[in-house]
């Protein structure tokens, strides 16, 4: 099987290397790339936004499978000009993909579902958001209604920063404050089946204790020890096939990967968002522990045939990923600092060092991104996991280099 990845960061550096390790897999090309995706696959040149010449680059070089890893793309219609070209697509239509692009769709999505999920109040303008904040109270959970890269939340007991928040978005959705844990559960999906993922935790906050702005994620791992038992099957019953099912029936069938954040609420379970597409960075993760030929599945659920492939198995032990970003990030991440020191980290037994923000220049391998790096490190339990991926990263350097130091410390207790 030949196998085109669409997208730069860490989550297509992830599946690349997953799906180099399968044995089905005879080729793996990837678009546009970046230097780590490029040690195991061959990089081209496309527009990942451009349905047209991603679907023409997928001809030309004759892929079996196209997986397109980033949101915007999905939004813009990629998966369909693909499909349309009669190559197989693991990524959800345009129709589809607005579960990720539009808070108020998920919202509407979920209640003809039967969905359980905060309260919420869709605003358009300023007094509606004023309105919507005095009604909730604080904490104030304010979402840009479009897509903003996991950046667009913002939660906060300062009710003047959450309308300078709103100002900024355009269109929000004003939610009830969730409490508990929070907790990400991704599904395999051909728009009948669903094939749930083991659940992972990510870290959201740039600083430890989760203090700071807020990221596109500084890290995550699994297995969750302190999970309820029944976690996954009450999610796949209440929340994943539901909302499947009712995309089918709006004649927009799902097919792809359907991330679920959850909040375990003292009430029970609660859908914060959904995502479109394998979130990043639990994907590092996850794709570590995972046993099952990558390419197998995905091929299975672009084709509509994940009913006839086993269920995702898993590899024992733990997984525990560690984001290195830029300084500066996430506001204005600073560019161009030299990176050394990753040969030294992957030398060291169980750790993968996946690129996200680099790139390569005469100086060098430099930082390219906000999120720079993910060590990834797979033990025999979380501690031993954990370990690892610090030790990884107790090797790498570039200037400014960030790192929370409490990934999945408080699980390992």
């Amino acid at each position: 099987m030949k196998t085109l990845v669409i997208g730069t960061g860490g989550r297509e550096h992830a599946l690349a290397l997953a799906l180099s390790r399968d044995p089905n897999v005879t080729e793996v090309h990837a678009a546009p790339g970046n230097p780590g995706i490029a040690r195991v696959a061959t990089l081209h040149r496309v527009d990942p936004v451009d349905g047209a010449a991603v679907a023409g680059l997928a001809t030309r070089l004759g892929v079996d499978l196209v997986v397109v890893g980033p949101e915007a793309p999905l939004v813009a219609g990629v998966a369909d000009a693909v499909r349309a070209a009669g190559i197989s697509c693991f990524g959800p239509s345009a129709e589809a993909a607005r579960l990720e692009g539009s808070k108020a769709f998920a919202k509407e999505v979920m209640a003809a579902a039967g969905v359980p999920t905060a309260l919420c109040r869709v605003c358009d303008t300023d007094e509606e958001v004023a309105a919507g904040l005095d009604s909730f109270g604080a904490p104030y959970v304010v979402k840009d209604d479009g897509l903003a890269a996991g950046k667009g939340v913002v939660v906060t007991e300062d009710r003047e920063v959450a309308l300078q928040h709103a100002k900024s978005c355009g269109r929000v959705v004003l939610e009830e404050y969730l409490d508990g844990p929070e907790v990400s559960l991704f599904a395999i999906t051909d728009g009948a089946t669903v094939r749930p993922l083991e659940p992972a935790q990510d870290f959201k906050r740039a600083l430890d204790g989760d203090a700071g702005p807020n990221t596109g994620g500084m890290g995550a791992y699994t297995p969750l020890p302190w999970a309820p038992d029944g976690l996954v099957a009450e999610v796949t019953e209440r929340v994943l096939e539901p909302t499947v099912r009712e995309m089918a029936r709006r004649g927009a069938p799902f097919q792809g990967l359907l991330y679920a954040g959850l909040a375990l609420t003292s009430k029970g379970v609660r859908v914060v968002e959904f995502n479109a597409r394998f979130g990043d960075p639990e994907t590092q993760a996850l794709l570590q522990r995972l046993a099952s030929p990558l390419g197998v599945l995905l091929k299975a659920a672009a084709d509509g045939r994940l009913a006839e492939v086993a269920p995702p198995r898993w590899n024992g032990g733990a997984a525990v990923t560690v984001v290195m970003s830029a300084q500066g990030y996430p506001e204005s991440p600073r560019k161009g600092d030299v990176i050394t020191g990753i040969g030294d980290a992957e030398a060291l037994d169980g750790v993968d060092v996946i690129h996200a923000g680099t790139a390569l220049t005469d100086a060098g391998l430099v930082t390219a991104g906000g999120r720079v790096l993910a060590v990834t490190a797979v033990g025999d339990d979380l501690t031993d996991a954990r370990d690892r991926a610090y030790a990884g990263v107790a090797r790498i350097h570039f200037d400014g280099a960030h790192h929370r130091t409490d990934i999945a410390l408080e699980a390992t207790r």
